[in-house]
């Protein structure tokens, strides 16, 4: 069973994202927590894939045509951390 910790400033960005965007999140959580990066692999939607330059080290996972989530894998198995839910826009704030 994987943990999912998030950012504490991604609550405000929640708030403000399309009820569709929050459902595709709570579904995305579903996934990594009873099998981890790898089970979001197997579905092609979230089209998950890990991120180069200023982001390496970070993976994105598609929430829809426009958000991508952006989250770090901790202890090879052991904790998920969302940085940000962002309408791809990839710049480190």
């Amino acid at each position: 069973m994987w943990e999912i910790y998030e950012h504490r400033r991604l609550s405000k960005a929640l708030s403000k994202l399309p009820e569709t965007i929050l459902k595709r999140y709570e579904k995305w959580k579903d996934i990594v927590s009873i099998s981890g990066p790898r089970g979001l692999r197997t579905i092609k939607g979230f089209n998950d894939e890990s991120l180069s330059g200023k982001w390496t080290g970070y993976r994105s996972s598609r929430l829809g045509k426009q958000y991508r989530i952006i989250y770090q894998v901790e202890a090879q198995e052991i904790l998920i951390y969302v940085i940000d839910i962002t309408a791809h826009d990839y710049r480190r704030k």
